[in-house]
């Protein structure tokens, strides 16, 4: 049977119930019987002394006639009352005289334990045998007859339910007054068996609603329908921590948070796909003009190779390895994007002169920028301590800002690095005096997509500065600045403030 859990606990609720009704039921019965005997036990129990007292029961004649008189005295005793049955035992518990009608006798001796336990007065209620039934056993009173001459020991036994009793008793149990009774019982256990029902349709109740909201959740991670959260506190129903004692709460709120988590992580992974995606267009966008104007240099010089003169041939040339170079640099700088994000990278840490660094940057640009009429300016605060960084990669960073500073900047312009001390780190700044960036291009400049040619939001170059700072556990920012130009500011650790000399091998997420 394929059984939710509100229905296996209903049906373990009901089949306990039932047997707890039916044991309760048989205990109370049982007990009210045994509570029924010891009453009538202890209300007679005199009642075998004051019948041993009669002189005829100590009448020492004949067999015959003592008999004969037992029974004329035993008869008229059960006349008075009908319910109970006297017997003469001798000292055996082997019977001497009753008043039984023919064949009702189903054995002829009683244990007489029983018997000299009631004498001796132990507690009630005490069971001896029934002389007419096989194995019955029912209360009774006993006493011992006046010895009269040398005649042994004998007992007088009166069963107190006798035959009579058990016949009324069976005529009760089928009136309407034990049916009422079992109704009654029915009816108790009908109201209980609904009223556990009911409860625990509401103890489940959460568990129905998590697991219909589980059911919601869709397969992309996008919770449709969130439980209610109980149990929160505090200002975010989200993070705020559940102080209550329910488990099923606990539940229902830990799976809202589940379910917030794999939204958020869902909606990364969908906007990280988006990027990859853009990304990808925008590289073959980028790929296909330097590719296109390379086959067609090379295309021409193969067809036209004998009407072309030095000149044009060499002007084709320098364009073709120009455009080449192009694509070079861009798949160097694809393949160390790709290294820095997903590989495993190792930074070998040293001290080094930040100021040296810079001036050796200048020399590499000084060529470009005096053909572009640009100054190359640095602003050093004195006595500016030295870095603990990755002497390669911070070399690369600084490259990457000049080259895209001295790119945007018109002629005439002006380029500085500035260098100073903020807050315990040094702190480099790059600015030029170039156009500067709209609004929209701000919020997207460090994102994974780029505009063609990398023009309006940093490209690859920006990319690759922000994975290597990072690694350093340092950020690239944009600084607001007023008028033209823009700005670039990120902090390096000072040296003796990080573990040097070793490689330490780090990755970005």
């Amino acid at each position: 049977m394929n059984l939710s859990l509100t229905q296996r606990l209903s049906l373990v609720f009901s089949v306990l119930l039932l047997a707890c009704c039916g044991a309760s039921a048989w205990l109370q019965i049982r007990s009210s019987d045994l509570h029924e005997k010891e009453v009538i036990q202890s209300l007679s129990r005199d009642l075998a002394t004051h019948i041993a007292r009669n002189p005829a029961l100590s009448d020492d004649t004949g067999d015959g006639s003592r008999k004969s008189a037992l029974r004329q005295i035993f008869s008229q005793l059960m006349v008075v009352n009908p319910s109970v049955e006297v017997y003469l035992l001798d000292q055996d518990g082997h019977i001497e005289g009753d008043d039984a009608p023919a064949g009702h006798l189903k054995r002829m001796q009683v244990d007489v334990r029983p018997v000299q336990q009631f004498i001796a007065g132990e507690p009630l209620p005490i069971l001896g045998d029934d002389p007419r039934s096989v194995d019955g056993r029912k209360v009774f009173s006993a006493a011992l007859l006046p010895r009269a001459g040398n005649r042994p020991l004998e007992y007088l036994y009166v069963v107190l339910q006798g035959e009579a009793h058990d016949e009324l008793a069976a005529r009760v149990a089928a009136s309407s007054v034990l049916r009422t009774t079992l109704w009654s019982m029915g009816l108790v256990a009908l109201l209980g068996l609904v009223a556990g029902l009911m409860a625990f349709g509401l103890i489940t109740r959460p568990l129905r609603r998590l697991t219909e909201a589980m059911r919601k959740f869709d397969a992309n991670g996008e919770p449709q329908a969130q439980p209610p959260v109980t149990g929160f506190t505090g200002t975010g129903s989200r993070t705020a921590r559940v102080r209550s004692r329910d488990e099923i709460a606990a539940l229902e709120s830990t799976f809202a948070q589940m379910a917030d988590r794999i939204g958020q992580q869902w909606r990364a992974l969908t906007k990280q796909d988006q990027e990859r995606r853009e990304l990808v267009a925008n590289i073959s966008h980028d790929l296909r003009t330097p590719l296109t104007s390379l086959h067609g240099y090379l295309e021409t010089l193969s067809m036209k190779s004998d009407s072309l003169s030095d000149v044009e041939r060499k002007r084709y040339l320098a364009i073709a390895l120009a455009q080449s170079m192009k694509v070079g640099r861009l798949a160097q700088s694809l393949f160390e994007l790709a290294r820095l994000e997903h590989g495993n990278v190792q930074l070998a840490l040293e001290d080094f002169s930040l100021v040296d660094l810079v001036q050796d940057v200048f020399q590499k640009f000084e060529l470009s920028a005096e053909a572009r009429h640009v100054q190359l300016r640095a602003g050093i605060a004195p006595r500016l301590p030295n870095v603990t960084a990755d002497l390669g990669m911070i070399e690369r960073v600084l490259t990457n800002l000049l080259d895209n500073a001295i790119r945007h900047t018109p002629d005439d312009g002006t380029v500085d690095v500035d260098l100073a001390v903020r807050d315990g780190k040094v702190s480099v700044t790059v600015s030029d005096t170039g156009p500067g960036m709209s609004a929209e291009v701000r919020a997207g400049l460090f994102q994974r997509a780029f505009s063609s040619g990398g023009a309006h939001r940093g490209g690859l170059g920006l990319l690759i500065v922000q994975r290597m700072l990072q690694l350093h556990g340092s950020q690239i920012r944009l600084v607001e600045r007023e008028g033209v130009g823009t700005s670039f500011c990120f902090e390096l650790h000072p040296a003796g403030s990080v573990q040097k000399g070793g490689r330490v091998t780090a990755s970005v997420g």
